[in-house]
């Protein structure tokens, strides 16, 4: 049962999956199938590949303070009314 990894088209969640031969993987966040199989950074290690991880993990962790600030800010908000 190879594990593959998958962008959905559909809502734009990177996932990873066991594939058995004949199945129809679908996204776990929004159910579509509409999936582009992508390689496995484990199968390519490269400087490039390792620059584009970094770059994808700063990206995320920046939404997340980004988030982060937000709530607190509208949970600030909220409290002071």
């Amino acid at each position: 049962m190879p594990l593959f990894e998958f962008d959905c088209r559909a809502c734009g969640h990177r996932f990873e999956t066991l594939v058995r031969k004949g199945d129809s993987p679908s996204c776990p966040s929004c159910h579509s199938t509409e999936l582009e199989r992508i390689l496995s950074q484990f199968a390519v290690n490269s400087e490039t590949t390792r620059a584009s991880a970094l770059t994808a993990g700063r990206k995320t962790a920046s939404k997340v303070r980004r988030d982060q600030r937000h709530a607190e800010a509208e949970a600030i908000k909220h409290h002071s009314h």
